[in-house]
């Protein structure tokens, strides 16, 4: 679908009918405090759903056990192998450009603000770095995984804000759309891939075109199962460059919830990391990625490092030399990045599994490896021509 202002308000409007659907009749029923219970115990794909499962939920569940007919496995598979390469850089886009990508969204700053405890800053990147690691391993689909079973509760979580939301009165959607609407899953989509995408060529990473391809492939999946429009969403990356480049210019200015957030990821991730000496290379990396005008909307304080780390291509081109010229040093950096994925995780969930549940009110807080040669690389999709017209 052609991306324009129009179709964009149109986006505003819609949610996701079926999981919408199913998390109203859970609460009209009394059974959100039933079905979470049972839920804890439904971890993986293809695992029998308990008999007392309410007969709203096992309709969703069974209706959403499988990903799209028309999944394209071999290039899943690609976006997998791409993954375990860059699984070290993904993590830092992830967490240093594409969060605060949503936190310079007034609404969806907004929205994090009102739906997520500010007592638990890491709950949700140890969220978002747990679904990833689910989706990234080699049986993500198939029986006995933890992905599809997560991609199935977080539907509904997003379908429960929603309800809450417009229950409660805490949304204007004559303002901001529905909460969580098609649009801002689109743009979350896009932020997921496109903006960690952008992230790693900024860093000097070599991205392969199809290494690109694939991955925006994949969160491409991700979104039809989470209940994206699959009609309205990007289908490649030039159309993701129009869709986020429109959506940011109309949206994306400063907020106070949006600083706020920047604040407690910027001092979750200085205590993951010991000591005090390198505290600022996290500010220093989140402006070098997002730049100066979204770092000053979101606060994000200067520091001698912004100068310093202007330097991270030239230090990971070098890595990346070790890599391509020494197999047993692709294997070493390749497993010290599952490592130091892993090891981040670990300290952002405390050693915990996260789970996915539909809350029942509001936080009180409201508070792969390329055959291409390194020669032809992938180079992010130009501003859209959209914005010019």
């Amino acid at each position: 679908m052609t991306v324009t202002p129009e179709t964009m308000d149109a986006l505003r409007l819609k949610g996701d009918e079926l999981a919408d659907a199913t998390v109203e009749e859970l609460f009209a029923r009394g059974d959100i405090g039933k079905f979470n219970t049972l839920m804890r115990w439904f971890a993986q794909a293809g695992q029998p759903l308990p008999d007392d499962v309410p007969d709203e939920a096992r309709a969703y569940l069974e209706a959403t056990a499988t990903p799209p007919a028309w999944v394209d496995w071999d290039q899943m598979e690609r976006a997998r192998l791409f993954f375990i390469t860059n699984n070290v850089h993904i993590s830092t886009a992830l967490s240093f450009a594409a969060m605060p990508a949503c936190y310079v969204v007034p609404h969806v700053a907004r929205l994090l603000s009102a739906t997520h405890s500010l007592n638990y800053p890491s709950k949700r990147m140890a969220e978002t770095g747990q679904f990833t690691l689910y989706l990234m391993q080699p049986d993500a689909f198939e029986a006995g995984s933890r992905f599809v079973p997560a991609v199935q509760k977080v539907r509904l979580l997003h379908a429960s804000i929603r309800h809450h939301l417009r229950r409660e009165g805490h949304w204007d959607e004559a303002t901001s759309g529905v909460p969580i609407c098609q649009q801002d899953m689109i743009a979350g989509q896009m932020m997921f891939s496109l903006n960690v995408l952008d992230a790693l060529h900024r860093l000097g990473i070599h991205i392969s075109n199809e290494g690109a391809d694939a991955y925006y492939y994949a969160w491409r999946v991700v979104g039809a199962m989470l209940g994206v429009d699959t009609e309205a969403a990007p289908a490649d990356l030039t159309e993701a460059r129009d869709f986020s480049d429109l959506y940011m210019a109309r949206y994306m200015g400063p907020s106070a919830e949006g600083a706020a957030l920047t604040r407690q990821l910027i001092d979750l991730y200085e205590q993951v990391v010991p000591g005090t000496l390198l505290d600022p290379l996290v500010p220093a990396l989140i402006r070098y990625l997002i730049g100066d005008t979204a770092a000053d909307w979101l606060q994000v304080p200067r520091s001698a490092w912004d100068k310093a780390i202007t330097l991270a291509p030239t230090l990971l081109g070098v890595l990346e030399s070790i890599e391509d010229s020494s197999p047993l040093g692709a294997w070493a950096l390749d497993r010290l990045g599952s490592l130091t994925t892993r090891l981040e995780l670990s300290s952002l969930t405390r050693g915990r599994v996260m789970q996915y549940a539909i809350p029942e009110h509001l936080k009180g807080d409201y508070g792969i490896t390329s055959t291409r040669p390194r020669t032809a690389p992938w180079t992010p999709p130009p501003v859209s021509p959209k914005l010019a017209t």
